[in-house]
């Protein structure tokens, strides 16, 4: 059995954090090009609905950015770390455009889009016993996508972490190589966090658009579960 765990200091640090989660048993994640089109008008779709979030010049303070940069502010963070919404709405800011990567990450990424939320995912066969989003002790490994070197965790630093390193650091900034969504990944966890009312109210649409779009497209429902500090601890695989 492996659980998904707020630590109390995550919990001190956003008394009304609240994640969405969703797992899903038995996708076939490979890109099918035929289904490209699909993609690209969900991705675009997407970047044209988040232009909504960008309304305030300068971009740092449109309030989607601003509440996470706030959030990356109470914890030790690597010089340079964004949420991921961040990342994606300055694309969007800068004119760009997103090309289809791979089914599950395209669906959740033009939902993250939509509705302005910061969305991840891991694959749960290569998560090592609970995945923990607490406080790092420092030294946690962790390899991110593109990097050849190990990049460990800070001390302080507020990271998802398993029995062997940090599976994704700096809140929701970058994903570890070990645990990443691939396209031979059956067993993921999507996950959506949001740290007040906001953000909740939007997530919780999101993460059934993304249960919605899955049972289209894989034909498995995937289950639904909430994290927040009444309810610390779930169960995402037996």
């Amino acid at each position: 059995m492996k659980k998904f765990i707020l630590d109390p200091k995550t919990i001190e640090l956003f008394p009304d954090i609240h994640i969405d989660v969703m797992t899903l048993h038995g996708i076939d994640n490979h890109v099918n090009e035929k289904d490209d089109p699909y993609f690209q008008k969900l991705l675009d779709e997407g970047t044209e609905a988040a232009e909504q979030f960008i309304t305030v010049d300068p971009f740092r303070d449109n309030p989607v950015v601003a509440e996470w940069r706030e959030a990356f502010r109470k914890f030790k963070t690597k010089k340079g770390a964004r949420s991921t919404i961040e990342a994606l709405l300055k694309r969007v800011s800068h004119g760009k455009r997103f090309s289809p990567i791979a089914p599950l990450v395209d669906i959740y990424n033009s939902q993250s889009l939509k509705y302005g939320v910061s969305v991840g995912g891991e694959n749960v066969d290569a998560i090592a016993g609970d995945m923990h989003l607490g406080e790092a002790k420092g030294g946690e490994s962790f390899l991110p996508y593109g990097e050849t070197e190990d990049m460990p965790a800070l001390p302080g630093e507020i990271c998802y972490m398993d029995d062997k390193g940090a599976v994704c650091r700096c809140f929701n900034w970058r994903e570890n190589q070990r645990t990443e969504l691939t396209e031979d990944t059956t067993n993921p966890i999507i996950d959506i966090e949001s740290i007040n009312e906001d953000q909740s109210a939007r997530s919780d649409v999101a993460i059934r658009e993304i249960q919605r779009l899955c049972k289209e497209y894989f034909g498995v429902v995937g289950q639904l579960q909430q994290l927040n500090a009444e309810n610390p601890e779930i169960v995402i695989a037996k």
